[in-house]
């Protein structure tokens, strides 16, 4: 593994926040038969990841289409990615993308959307995508790798929130918050520079 397709891997990760997504998924499957909560989790982790891969290979046309650069996605996605660090770090009580529905069985909404495929992590995919063009296998590899952590880390919701319980949780998210500060601050300078440099050419 490069270190470029590692640190794309942990950025997913940390945008997807699998571990800040523990008590919406319990909020969310409680209702739901205790036999069918795996399969369901898998189901929409595997529906996120079929919608984050086409954004990410389909992401320059999107771009091309509205006529967006690459420094406007960048400094975009930094700000879409401080907001959501900020809500990690100081959590509230309807979790970083707002209330679930409980009850039922939930169908690509609130699990597979915006839960995991959420904007920030679209904004991410493209961006890594339009970025370097040239490694983008190395990106689709690192969404893989990040997925895959993703739906073991769900998928072990209902322990996870019984061993760590609810401060643990809340601890943990905020660990992950303040990474994923730093790496939206970046990802926004980085658009800044860019930018800058272009009006000085």
């Amino acid at each position: 593994m490069t270190a470029t397709m590692f640190s794309a891997a942990v950025l997913l990760l940390l945008v997807i926040d699998p571990f800040g997504n523990v008590p919406l998924v319990v909020a969310t499957l409680a209702g739901t038969p205790p036999a069918r909560r795996r399969k369901i989790i898998v189901r929409e982790c595997l529906a996120a990841y079929v919608i984050l891969l086409a954004f990410m290979l389909g992401g320059r046309a999107f771009l091309a289409l509205l006529h967006l650069t690459d420094e406007s996605l960048a400094i975009a996605g930094g700000v879409i990615l401080f907001l959501i660090a900020l809500r990690m770090v100081f959590p509230r009580p309807e979790g970083v993308f707002g209330a679930p529905g409980a009850g039922g069985e939930p169908m690509l909404v609130p699990l597979a959307v915006p839960m995991i495929a959420g904007p920030s992590a679209i904004a991410t995919v493209m961006l890594l995508a339009s970025r370097d063009p040239a490694h983008i296998v190395e990106a689709a590899i690192a969404l893989t790798l990040a997925m895959a952590l993703t739906t073991l880390v769900l998928a072990a919701s209902f322990r996870l929130q019984d061993i760590l319980g609810e401060r643990g949780m809340i601890a943990l998210e905020r660990l992950m918050g303040l990474v994923l500060t730093a790496l939206a601050v970046e990802m926004l300078l980085t658009g800044v520079r860019s930018f800058v440099a272009q009006l000085a050419h």
